[in-house]
């Protein structure tokens, strides 16, 4: 019997393991995507912008895939406490980076727009804008491998970083199209690609929100977030 319940336990193990893998897999994907949907614009690099764009329906069958195991686990498994925490977890997670995905192949999209008029001086706030997203995106994915719930609340806070330069590369683009009528389109594209960008700033919050989530089983609020400068003043 005892052999028995030791199976049961490796074997559910191995799935939650199985599970994770999917997980930083896709947010592997994801990242990449990002980060290439970014120089797509900075080296109006037109064939990287479509090899984002090819990539979009691998991540989205590995959305499939996560949800299957999940919903696997949950009619086999009946999992409890901080299991079944990290299975609705990695389904909210999914969600999250699909979504980031599409908005990467958003950003790629509006690349081969860009790509195909005159540069641009703001394309730089542009590609400024996307470093500071990709950092935030690649410190939550992180958060999300070591339970780091640490890394997690800083990517929280962070998030008003992004939304701050994002109005400021708002007005600036406004106000470049009204002085000069020719670059209405070009600019439109990189005011796409800007507001794609924040969005992923705020599914990397929500990515933070879910890794508190599943090792405190608590919601991550302004008070909670907070006391991480008390933390990180102690290391």
């Amino acid at each position: 019997m005892q052999n028995i319940a030791e199976h049961i336990v490796t074997g559910f193990d191995e799935e939650l393991n199985l599970l994770t893998t999917h997980m930083a897999r896709m947010g592997g994907m994801v990242e990449a995507m990002v980060t290439d949907s970014i120089n797509a614009i900075k080296k109006r690099d037109s064939v990287l912008a479509q090899s984002v764009i090819d990539r979009d329906h691998e991540v989205n069958a590995l959305q499939v895939q996560i949800d299957e195991d999940a919903m696997r686990i949950f009619a086999l498994r009946n999992p409890m406490a901080t299991d079944l925490r990290r299975v609705i977890g990695a389904i909210k997670v999914a969600t999250d980076l699909e979504r980031i995905g599409d908005l990467a192949e958003g950003i790629a999209r509006r690349a081969l727009t860009v790509n195909n008029g005159e540069a641009l001086a703001l394309t730089k706030g542009v590609h400024r804008m996307g470093k500071l997203v990709r950092t935030q995106l690649k410190s939550v994915l992180d958060a999300l491998l070591t339970d780091d719930t640490i890394k997690a609340k800083q990517v929280w806070l962070g998030d008003s970083d992004v939304d701050e330069m994002y109005d400021s590369l708002f007005r600036e683009l406004l106000t470049f199209m009204m002085e000069d009528p020719r670059t209405i389109s070009s600019s439109a594209s990189l005011l796409f690609a800007a507001k794609n960008l924040e969005r992923i700033g705020d599914h990397a919050t929500n990515i933070a929100e879910t890794v508190y989530f599943i090792t405190e089983g608590s919601i991550l609020t302004l008070e909670t977030a907070r006391d991480v400068s008390d933390h990180s003043n102690d290391e």
